[in-house]
């Protein structure tokens, strides 16, 4: 099975819930129908957007998140990136971005799949993110490192949250916490 084909059946099988539903079931057939008309749809070279995932870290006492102050946007953000070949589905591709952006081994992300979907613009040529995002639960006793793609990394309480990242990181971080 490809990567375009583990997204397909991922985003068909999610099924959104609570108040955010309808909104987040209209925008995972905007995914289905860019995965049908683009083979491509699951990389960067794809000038008309391409899939991403992402995962918010959760501390292993569930009171806080791990964010990232990334080094292009200057915004903080949850883990996440750009879909590689040798990523065989959606969660190993959220994984793999969580535990190199956090420098945090033994992740594990929550049971149930996707948590939340989320189209942001970005300049072209690749035009649109259509992110997956996941989250995922530290281990006890994690340490996070800095990477190449942050300035800084740092724990904020779910309180805090609003006051530093944008409206897409609250609504991820939302959604996450009706699932603990």
């Amino acid at each position: 099975m490809t990567l375009h084909d583990d997204a397909t059946l991922v985003l068909k099988g999610y099924a959104p819930g609570g108040e955010a539903g309808a909104d987040q079931a209209e925008l995972r057939q905007v995914y289905l129908d860019h995965l049908a008309r683009h083979a491509d749809g699951m990389w960067k070279a794809c000038g008309a957007g391409h899939l991403t995932a992402s995962a918010l870290v959760i501390a292993p006492e569930r009171e806080k998140v791990l964010l990232t102050l990334h080094r292009k946007l200057r915004m903080w953000l949850q883990m996440g990136g750009h879909c590689e070949e040798r990523d065989a589905t959606l969660e190993a591709a959220a994984l793999r971005e969580a535990t190199e952006e956090s420098g945090i081994t033994g992740l594990t992300l929550l049971p149930g799949g996707p948590v939340r979907l989320d189209r942001h613009s970005i300049p072209s040529p690749c035009h649109w993110h259509l992110d997956v995002q996941y989250a995922a639960l530290a281990p006890p006793g994690a340490a996070e490192r800095i990477s190449e793609e942050s300035l800084e990394l740092r724990w904020f309480g779910y309180e805090e949250v609003a006051s530093v990242a944008d409206a897409s990181v609250v609504r991820l971080l939302e959604a996450t916490r009706a699932r603990l």
